[in-house]
């Protein structure tokens, strides 16, 4: 029986903040791939070495973890004033889909490179020595992101000495402004409230705060479910009954602010929302074996990415918990203190993270403005990737 060659697809490999993903122009994806669809997302998948039942992604691009699991599609922006448009999917690791549900946040500190790189923006805005200031639209969630990427001598730097807990090596850094960062519409406090209590059978009713901006997420008390807030990877990861106690969780966040309509469909949608868990500062050892003292933070957080304790953090669930921390009265902005602030320094597991936001309240409503941080990001290899070509063959 003949089987069909591989195929190779123009690609290119990049580290965006604390996450790594395969990048694609739209127009280099096989034509069937172009549009939404079973078949885009199959290649994506075989891109990626998903479904991996052996949890490992060793046929494929991915390592395994949530924060490399990630694929990204960018074409000309479609809309007025912008440089690109910015689709973001993430890639199961053991079960057969794509999640297109939100935003990468760590990769948009790649999108603005890959944008000049690629050629969708124009050369007279590209200083030979400066910033480029590059547009993005944010197609998942539909908002607009900027990227402010450093120019040498006509090319984006990469290199540099910005130092990023969670990433080994130091590179340039890149500002990343989140323009009115509420996730998609509706109000930022889907329930209407800034502390809920969250019912979940069998479980137990916890204290929660359900924010949508940058990322819907589900943020809890850390003692209130029998933690310190200075937890590491292991202790979580490696307990199986934690991991399914936190999923319960955010099942039923998830119905209570409207994104499901059913428990059961939270296993289709592993990207959002996002569940964390926040406490006072306390002194700990980083997973690097760095020493962060209370006096370092303002507040300790920890949040889960595709069922995993996160190495560090998200980008999209730092501007919820900068948002947060914005707004007296939610848990956020409570273990951190209280009272008004326009930034927050968090303690995650690599270290620390400061990130800006600007919210203000509109007609008893609450409303975010811009949230800022530096990132870093290179290209790690580009080329081509292979995949068979039965994958595309599909339809």
């Amino acid at each position: 029986m003949p089987h069909a060659p591989q195929v190779r697809i123009p690609a290119t490999y990049m580290r965006g903040g604390t996450s790594k993903g395969v990048f694609f122009r739209l127009q280099d994806l096989p034509e069937a791939a172009q549009t939404p669809g079973p078949v885009r997302d199959a290649i994506l998948l075989r891109v990626i070495g998903s479904p991996d039942p052996y949890g490992k992604q060793i046929d494929g691009m991915g390592n395994a973890t949530s924060s490399t699991s990630k694929t990204v599609i960018l074409s000309q922006s479609a809309q007025p004033d912008h440089d690109v448009d910015y689709l973001f999917g993430q890639v199961s690791i053991d079960q057969p889909f794509v999640d297109w549900s939100g935003n990468c946040g760590n990769l948009t500190a790649a999108v603005g490179a890959f944008a000049i790189n690629s050629g969708f923006v124009a050369k007279d805005r590209i200083p030979e020595n400066g910033t480029c200031t590059v547009r993005i639209w944010q197609a998942n969630i539909k908002k607009t992101i900027v990227a402010h990427v450093p120019i040498t001598n006509g090319e984006v730097q990469e290199t540099g000495d910005f130092e990023l807990d969670g990433v080994t090596f130091p590179a340039a850094e890149v500002q990343i402004e989140f323009m009115n960062p509420a996730d998609g519409e509706g109000s930022m406090f889907p329930t209407g409230n800034l502390v809920d209590d969250l019912e979940v059978p069998g479980v137990g009713t916890f204290k929660a705060t359900m924010i949508n901006a940058g990322i819907p997420t589900i943020f809890l008390n850390a003692a209130d479910i029998g933690y310190q807030g200075t937890e590491l990877q292991e202790a979580i990861n490696g307990d199986p009954e934690a991991l399914a106690r936190f999923e319960t969780i955010r099942a039923h966040g998830a119905l209570k602010i409207g994104l499901i309509g059913s428990v059961e469909e939270a296993a289709a949608r592993q990207h959002t929302p996002k569940i964390a868990f926040v406490a006072p500062p306390q002194d700990y050892l980083s997973s690097s074996g760095k020493q962060i003292l209370a006096s370092d933070v303002d507040v300790l957080v920890r949040a889960l990415s595709m069922g995993k304790l996160h190495h560090a953090m998200m980008g999209t669930a730092a501007v919820a918990i900068g948002t947060a921390a914005a707004i007296p009265g939610t848990l956020v902005n409570l273990a951190a203190g209280g009272g008004e602030r326009k930034a927050v320094r968090f303690g995650h597991p690599s270290g620390t993270l400061r990130v800006g936001a600007e919210a203000r309240e509109e007609g008893g409503q609450w409303v975010a403005t811009k949230a800022v941080m530096s990132r870093s990001a290179r290209i790690v290899m580009e080329g081509w990737v292979r995949v068979p070509g039965d994958t595309i063959n599909l339809a």
